[in-house]
């Protein structure tokens, strides 16, 4: 396959993944100019390094080198890093893959498609995460579950408590948990909604 297809096949693969998935869903406009630049990049750089006869190996430490960079310069959550590297490989599959042929267009529609199922709204959409800050110290953990369904009003289903401050009465906790399905009742909301900062993530 021609170089030229396959490098506009990446621009219209990271389109879609930039315009069509990630910014409808998520509204975050400065992810999307790292996305399209750090696919463009990658895509110019691997071409280049196509023609040598080391090019799967320096396409690799690309990768790994850009993501470092990228990864350590600011704080991104699970699902944005996904997106990241999903914009990495596409950029890849299109500068390094004119000796895969159609296997880099099977790639490319690859990626698109898992990320179009496991970042789908409805996908495990009754399950979150959130770090809350509570305005006292609960150490016991059975009352620390209580409290926070109460205050949820869903199930928890995991809780890590990340510090316990005794002297300013406070708990800061990573808690998952499920939400009730439509039309179930949820847990009775006890607790006052100023009694806890919510930060999600």
């Amino acid at each position: 396959m021609p170089p030229a297809a396959l490098y506009a096949v990446d621009l219209v693969a990271v389109a879609i993944l930039t315009f069509a998935l990630y910014f409808p869903r998520h509204r975050r406009r400065d992810l999307v100019v790292a996305y399209l630049g750090v696919n463009v990049g990658v895509l110019a750089v691997s071409a280049v390094l196509a023609s040598s006869s080391i090019a799967a190996g320096l396409g690799l430490g690309l990768f790994g080198v850009l993501s470092i960079i990228r990864l350590r310069s600011n704080e991104l959550s699970q699902r944005e890093v996904a997106y990241y590297f999903a914009a990495l490989a596409l950029g890849l599959l299109g500068g390094l893959g004119t000796s895969g042929g159609w296997m880099s267009l099977a790639g490319s529609a690859l990626i698109l498609l898992v990320m179009a199922v496991a970042d789908h709204p409805r996908l495990l959409a009754r399950h979150a995460s959130q770090t809350i800050v509570l305005d006292r110290a609960v150490a016991d953990r059975d009352a620390l579950t209580a409290h926070l369904e109460a205050l949820l009003g869903a199930r928890v289903t995991s809780l890590s408590v990340q510090e316990l401050d005794l002297a300013d009465d406070t708990t800061r906790v990573e808690v998952r948990y499920a939400l009730p399905r439509e039309g179930a009742h949820p847990a009775p909301a006890a607790v006052a909604h100023d009694d806890a900062l919510a930060v999600t993530r």
